[in-house]
């Protein structure tokens, strides 16, 4: 079995690179899935698309059918139309162990901007599902996500990561907004899409006590679907212009291809508005506001996700105690994850070694059998019972030693001499 994700996240890579990189809806993402099948059809595919990491998971049953790291670089190339010198030195790579060290650290937010963030997890679990529902995944990426949801519990349960403003809406609302603002009840909130993202949003601009509430999506009815949740008002995207002028803070999450907001639309919206302070959050993948936004005028104060760094990097210090012991769980479980991997590669050959032996065992009784026809049950009985002993303590050693090896990775060359002096198929 191998492992191996190629990856362009907020660490390793600047937004627009991410931007033009990413699978920002089902529909590109099914094209991605055939695409990949297509290049690769030995292997299995889970790809991680957020606002802030492009991720593909691969898995094959042999390691010499793993694409290499040029060939997963000219599909992104290919698929996005973006020429390989401008992303290759942003797109990293791990393989093996460190494959699922980095899925473990990634579900359990350790990977996260917002350390011990709970949207991560969901957004694995979506991920994966998708790659269910387009037969993209296999028997490998299962295992793999399935233990990953369940380290991320575990972390969550035994660490206090996930305590405080742990979330992307909160830390962002809770350090930027608040810097522009000192309440939220008088404020008009306007969220673009009804996604995730802007649930969570909204669930905690609730908590600080908004009470206007405008949801403009492309789909009619999934923004009156949100709006009705959270005692907001639905607009259709055609009066989107409207909405942004009377919005006092943006949140906007479309999963578009391509900003939404131009910086000469916006210019427009502000010389109805005036100046007054307007608290953009952009957390679309790609961008939906041009960064020109932020420059119209000093009443505009634009964030998107690249600017919630800084303020993520302290919380990461202030809980430096609990990372470690987060990296003790992962390493725990990345060490367990590997060592089942690789006694399930033994599983087929200590299998067809004992019934090969037990095959022999039964031939020869039969023919003892024949040469003594007057043996009784109990007679018979005691002799297959001893048999069935003396060929398991002759298996025992080359077997527990299989097993010793197959604790550091897969015992390749063990196997293979198992199958030479034995003669198995």
């Amino acid at each position: 079995m191998n492992v191996q994700v190629v990856y362009c996240n907020h660490q390793s890579a600047n937004l627009s690179i991410r931007e033009r990189l990413a699978f920002p809806n089902k529909d590109v993402l099914t094209r991605a899935y055939e695409e990949l099948r297509s290049r690769f059809p030995q292997s299995e595919h889970v790809v991680v698309s957020t606002c802030n990491r492009v991720e593909l998971y691969i898995a094959q049953e042999d390691p010499d059918d793993a694409p290499t790291h040029a060939q997963l670089a000219e599909f992104f190339a290919d698929f996005h139309q973006v020429p390989i010198v401008e992303f290759f030195d942003d797109l990293l790579e791990c393989q093996g162990p460190q494959a699922v060290r980095h899925l473990f650290e990634v579900a359990s937010s350790l990977d996260s901007m917002v350390l011990g963030e709970s949207q991560i997890v969901n957004q694995i679990k979506a991920a994966y599902e998708f790659s269910m529902e387009t037969n993209a995944n296999g028997p490998l990426t299962n295992t793999l996500f399935q233990r990953a949801i369940e380290v991320s519990k575990r972390v969550r349960t035994e660490t206090k990561l996930s305590e405080g403003k742990v979330s992307i809406a909160s830390v962002a609302v809770g350090e930027f907004g608040k810097s522009i603002f000192s309440k939220f009840d008088d404020k008009t909130v306007l969220i673009l899409g009804a996604g995730e993202m802007a649930l969570e949003t909204l669930t905690y601009l609730k908590g600080e006590g908004v009470k206007r509430i405008l949801v403009c999506n492309r789909s009619l009815d999934r923004a009156q679907k949100l709006a009705e949740e959270y005692d907001g008002q639905a607009r259709s995207w055609e009066d989107l212009d409207a909405c942004l002028s009377q919005a006092d803070v943006i949140v906007s999450t479309t999963g578009a291809s391509q900003p939404v907001i131009t910086a000469s639309k916006f210019r427009e919206i502000r010389r109805k508005t005036g100046p007054r302070p307007t608290f953009i959050l952009d957390l679309g993948a790609p961008r939906d506001f041009e960064s020109g936004v932020g420059e119209i005028d000093d009443g505009v104060f634009l964030y998107d996700i690249d600017d919630l760094e800084a303020t993520c990097e302290r919380n990461r210090q202030r809980r430096t105690v609990e990372i470690a012991k987060a990296r003790a769980i992962i390493d725990e479980e990345t060490t367990r994850f590997m060592q089942d991997v690789y006694h399930k590669a033994t599983g087929p050959i200590v299998k067809r070694l004992r019934e090969h032996w037990h095959d022999i065992s039964r031939q020869e009784l039969e023919i003892l059998y024949r040469k003594l026809p007057d043996l009784g049950d109990r007679e018979r009985e005691v002799i297959e019972k001893s048999i069935y002993r003396i060929v398991n303590k002759l298996l025992h050693p080359p077997l527990e030693t299989l097993r010793d090896e197959a604790r550091q990775g897969p015992p390749h060359g063990m196997i293979a001499t198992l199958k030479r002096l034995f003669h198995l198929d």
